[in-house]
């Protein structure tokens, strides 16, 4: 599949379809019982393939007055992938059925996070491309 076919596939809009802005207040309100405790917004987006893997980033977008630190980001792999609100499972089940009947996404896994800056930190969701 071409890049540029991936780029429109998995454009901005289609993604936040798939994980809407509002998930990350669930996911506090899940995790601490208020929305407002949360440290940031979780925003997914395309980054690139490699080979046979997709890779999307969950970014972590520092909020307002709030403090991105990397002790509350780096054990965030194990809970997100666990997590029924972040739902990687029902992520990568969205993509795949973006990509069409060409490509199936037969498994994935999530990355250590990556500090892109203070207030922006990155969690690689690695999907394996298998052709139909």
């Amino acid at each position: 599949m071409a890049t540029t076919d991936l780029t429109t596939i998995l454009s901005k809009e289609n993604l936040t379809k798939i994980f809407p802005r509002e998930r990350a207040n669930e996911f506090f309100e899940a995790l601490f019982g208020d929305a407002d405790e949360g440290a940031y917004d979780i925003e997914l987006a395309y980054r690139a393939v490699t080979g046979k893997t997709l890779i999307m980033d969950l970014q972590l977008h520092q909020r307002p007055n709030r403090c991105l630190a990397c002790n509350l980001t780096q054990g965030l792999p194990q809970v997100f992938a666990r997590h029924p609100v972040i739902d990687v499972k029902g992520i990568v089940r969205e993509i795949e059925g973006l990509l069409g009947d060409a490509y199936t996404c037969p498994s994935w896994s999530l990355g250590y996070t990556e500090q892109r800056s203070r207030t922006l930190h990155v969690i690689p969701l690695q999907i394996v491309l298998e052709k139909s």
